[in-house]
């Protein structure tokens, strides 16, 4: 289908993209709770597991009974029939559950082995999984879509019509510690996404307003700007307001070490899928991070809208990481990112053209870009709170109980596989750099 279009997309349109108009990024529907009885064996898995409790392999003070209740349900799954996935492709609802609960599935089956053990993940979990992800064009892993996109709904029924949902009327499906502190981690995200959908709309309103361009457009623009830092400003509030049901230590130890990708495995192992080589067409996967905030659209395409990305990168906030980190968005999503990246009326330049004209309008521009500075400050402090701070300490704790010398220490790593302070920091310099002086000229 070859759709084209002069500014960002209106609400007719967004279905090309899955981007809807009242949730924005989020499942224009509650997602579906639960695969059909075909694919039955796979929720039932899903059940056991979250039934037993079971606990990742490196978790400290793993007793021989743990070890053994994982392996008794890794036993079952490896016993499983290879189901087939020809019939999830008729319905996009089924294809993004089947990927949540297989990498689910994947995760319980990887994080659960013993540290020294290789990592084989069988043919019940790794061939349905690679098909599956390989109709959605998204990694065989667990990601952002999996734990926030796709898995809620709502604690009291919501007619369709009265939606989007209420930002304390939401609930996760599935977890996989059980914890209050993991839904709540995943639904700090799940309201910033929702809240963020008036921030997409800012921004089709402004690209419709720069493609006419007259002093009338401009003053309509500064006044979208100064409502848009409005919006970030209250998704900085968001971010912070994880600390309200979320204690760091527990998601540190409970939470965070089930949805590790490859890259963080400190053994290093390699994820092997098997019967990957019986498979035509499908490659071997090459992108098995963890899932992350990074892996946000709504945050990629407000850096995008507001021209972070065009800004010259530092070194320290690796674009490649932001660029790589997008391929584990549903592939509508990253469709969307690339039409707003590829638009002949960028606001930047817009600004750069009729700031001298408008210090208004520069200040608008400044106030939003700031805004979004700030939002990266906060979620720099709720990953020292939530992951640097535990690390230092459980680092330490380890160190003394064991009394062995100091090793040389790598660089603290996200879930997304990136040199995380370093990262943060340089994203974060990149995007106050991104304010328009107001004695730039236009070349």
């Amino acid at each position: 289908m070859d759709v084209q279009f002069t500014t960002i997309p209106n609400a007719d349109s967004t279905s090309v993209f899955e981007v809807d108009p009242k949730n924005g990024f989020m499942a224009p529907r509650v997602p579906l709770a639960r695969l059909p009885k075909d694919w039955e064996p796979w929720e039932a898995l899903l059940d056991a597991a979250i039934a037993e409790r079971l606990r990742p392999g490196d978790t400290a003070g793993l007793t021989e009974t743990d070890e053994a209740r994982s392996e008794r349900w890794r036993a079952i799954v490896r016993q499983t029939p290879v189901l087939p996935t020809d019939q999830l492709q008729t319905s996009l609802p089924l294809l993004r559950r089947a990927h949540l609960v297989l990498a689910f599935l994947l995760h319980f089956y990887v994080q659960t082995l013993p540290t020294t053990a290789p990592v084989f993940i069988p043919r019940p979990i790794s061939i349905p999984i690679l098909h599956v992800s390989n109709y959605l064009g998204m990694p065989p892993v667990v990601t952002f879509a999996d734990t926030v996109l796709y898995n809620w709904t709502t604690k009291t029924p919501l007619d369709p019509a009265h939606f989007p949902p209420a930002l304390d009327n939401l609930r996760s499906q599935t977890l996989f510690s059980g914890l209050p502190d993991e839904e709540e981690f995943y639904l700090s995200s799940a309201r910033i996404e929702l809240r963020g959908v008036e921030a997409l709309d800012i921004m089709r309103m402004t690209m419709d307003e720069i493609f006419v361009g007259d002093n009338l457009a401009v003053g309509r623009i500064t006044k979208c700007l100064h409502r848009l830092a409005i919006v970030i400003n209250d998704l900085r509030q968001l971010i912070l307001d994880v600390r309200k049901g979320c204690d760091p230590e527990m998601y540190y130890n409970d939470v965070r070490p089930w949805f590790r990708g490859e890259d963080s495995d400190e053994s290093k192992r390699k994820w092997v899928f098997e019967g990957l080589e019986d498979l035509e067409g499908i490659e071997e996967p090459k992108e098995l991070s963890g899932a992350s905030a990074g892996q946000s659209s709504l945050v990629h395409s407000l850096d995008c809208f507001l021209g972070v990305d065009n800004v010259r990168p530092s070194p320290e906030s690796n674009p490649s990481f932001m660029a790589r980190m997008q391929v584990y968005m549903p592939r509508s999503h990253r469709l969307f990112l690339d039409h707003l990246a590829d638009t002949n009326l960028p606001l930047r330049k817009f600004v750069e053209e009729n700031g001298t004209q408008s210090k208004e309008l520069l200040e608008a521009y400044n106030k939003a870009v700031m805004a979004l500075k700030d939002f990266r400050d906060a979620h720099m402090i709720i990953v020292t709170l939530y992951i640097i701070g535990p690390a230092r300490r459980a680092r330490k704790a380890k160190e003394e109980k064991e009394r062995l010398e100091r090793e040389k220490q790598e660089a603290l790593k996200g879930t997304g596989g990136t040199d995380l302070v370093k990262f943060l920091k340089g994203i974060r310099n990149q995007t106050a750099d991104t304010v328009i002086s107001s004695t730039s000229k236009s070349f």
